[in-house]
């Protein structure tokens, strides 16, 4: 464990953003050579680490989620987790990647897959073409300690944009901003009641009647529940701080989007968040995150948005509402970035699986999980193997209060150990 950490703390210092992640990708080339490993670096910046014959794959992806002040990352502990200052700690996914790199350092006969830019749509992982050695691939991006994953959703994100004409305003010109929310991630965390700050700027500004909306930015990131928006509006009626939004006036008078454009109804119709629950599994079964908003003074107008569905039709059926949704307002529309669900299945890598979490934690809890996994990808194009997924107890990825719990880190290390003793020893995993 103690190496575990170590390796952490020098992940945090070496900026691994999406798109941004290439000297991590360097420092762990060179950590595996070091040690004896092949190597090999894909078009789309994925690295395969192997030794010997392998039976087993430890897949993990390496690039980040950069919120607040990340990719400058000050790490503390407090109550037994390690969170960062102002900052997302990149636990998900650096945490996996510094246990690959701690099993490293035993020369093991084990594949190791690290993939890139997986939260910017799974872009390694879909470009992935290598050939992999191994009957079983353990996923290492799960947050929640003794439970195995054997499902995640699929996923697409939703863009609609349009030219929009600008008029002469009247009134009193005011800037309206909700700021500071808590944040979080758009599929583990869209069922635990965050509220989303684009929604709430535009809950206060339909209430008050406001349709002169001069220019509007909200959200940060595809998958994060918005935890910032502001607009800049005007007003006949005088508008005032309520709750959490908060009013300055200013004594701009700028032009505004035609009331046809019927901005703010459209937030206000827009239905965020869970959409169905499942009752066999007891997680969202679809929903959708409106992510990030921009209307700007130049009159250009673009929205994005994230589904989720745990079954490719409930996916096809949210995001063909999506896009009518739009399209009634005269945006265009663009889906990208679809991935598909990893149908959930036990066998008997996963009853092995969950044998060490019970032997280890004392409990094991099969499940799947409202977000996307990599497996979904992988699943389809390793059709021969099979598939896991553990990690440690990580709360609130994709935002600044970002935590990770370090006894958490240390049991689940300890039950990879033992699935990777298994598998080094020959347990015959299919009898």
């Amino acid at each position: 464990m103690e190496n575990v950490r170590k390796y952490f703390e020098a992940i945090t210092q070496i900026p691994h953003c999406s798109h941004h992640a290439e000297a991590l990708r360097d420092m762990l080339v060179e950590h595996a050579r070091e040690r004896g490993y092949r190597v090999e670096v894909d078009g789309a910046d994925n690295i395969l680490i192997y030794r010997g014959r392998p039976r087993l794959c430890l897949q993990a992806h390496y690039d980040m989620v950069c919120m607040g002040k990340a990719p400058r990352i000050e790490t503390y502990e407090e109550g037994g987790w390690l969170k960062a200052h102002e900052a997302s700690l990149g636990a998900d996914n650096g945490v996996a990647v510094a246990m690959m790199m701690a099993l490293m350092d035993s020369a093991l006969a084990l594949e190791f897959l690290l993939t890139a830019d997986e939260e910017v749509g799974l872009v390694g992982a879909k470009a992935l073409e290598f050939p992999l050695y191994s009957d079983y691939m353990l996923n290492l991006d799960f947050e929640a300690e003794a439970e195995v994953c054997i499902g995640c959703a699929g996923g697409a994100d939703i863009v609609a944009s349009k030219k929009g004409l600008l008029v002469a305003g009247s009134g009193t010109c005011y800037e309206v901003s909700v700021k500071g929310l808590a944040g979080g991630h758009s599929g583990v965390d869209i069922d635990k009641g965050i509220p989303s700050a684009i929604k709430l700027l535009g809950e206060y500004l339909y209430a008050k009647g406001v349709t002169q909306i001069a220019s509007l930015y909200g959200g940060e990131r595809g998958n994060s529940i918005p935890a910032n928006a502001v607009a800049i509006v005007r007003s006949e009626t005088a508008l005032e701080d309520e709750g959490r939004v908060t009013v300055r006036t200013l004594e701009t008078r700028p032009s505004v989007y035609q009331e046809d454009e019927r901005l703010v109804e459209m937030i206000h119709r827009f239905r965020h968040g869970v959409r169905r629950v499942s009752e066999t599994l007891g997680i969202p079964h679809s929903s959708i995150n409106l992510a990030i908003i921009t209307a700007d003074a130049e009159g250009r107008m673009q929205i994005e948005t994230s589904a989720r569905a745990m079954e490719m039709d409930a996916l096809s059926q949210i995001t063909e509402e999506t896009v009518g949704f739009f399209q009634g307002y005269g945006l265009d529309t663009l889906v990208q970035d679809k991935y598909p669900a990893w149908k959930p299945e036990t066998n008997r890598f996963t009853a092995l699986v969950g044998a060490h979490m019970q032997a280890v934690f004392g409990r094991s809890h099969t499940t799947a999980i409202h977000a996307g996994l990599e497996c979904g990808i992988l699943s389809q194009k390793y059709p021969d193997i099979r598939f896991a997924s553990i990690g440690p107890t990580i709360r609130y990825p994709h935002s600044s209060r970002e935590m990770v719990n370090l006894k958490s880190v240390e049991d689940t290390y300890a039950v990879l150990g033992r699935i990777v003793s298994d598998v080094e020893l020959g347990v015959d995993i299919d009898l």
